[in-house]
């Protein structure tokens, strides 16, 4: 799991590229990115899965916040980004929350 900043020049904000491969995603056919740039929104759209079987998704967040999000597989199971920028208590589980500060 990791994820690439870009910050753009002629905007405030950073282009911030999610991936995970095939082993970290347990093969799911289906991963969603969900956090609080999408209002926790278990419909969004799927990320996309590459040929390799990993999946990736591009976002455009503005800049100097932090966004917490995790990774739905299948629908069903939730999990963390390893490369987080930290960990934060989830306020709805005992669960924790990948950050990434931009």
């Amino acid at each position: 799991m990791s994820f690439k900043k870009q910050y753009l020049k002629s905007r405030p904000v950073c282009k911030v590229t999610f991936k995970l491969t095939k082993e970290e995603a347990n093969s799911a056919d289906s991963v969603k990115l969900v956090g609080d740039f999408n209002d926790w929104d278990l419909s969004t759209e799927p990320m996309k899965k590459l040929k390799n079987g990993s999946f990736s998704s591009t976002l455009e967040l503005p800049k100097e916040s932090k966004y917490q999000f995790r990774y739905l597989l299948n629908d069903s199971d939730w999990t963390n980004d390893s490369s987080a920028d930290e960990y934060v208590p989830s306020a709805v589980s005992y669960d924790e929350n990948s950050v990434v500060a931009v």
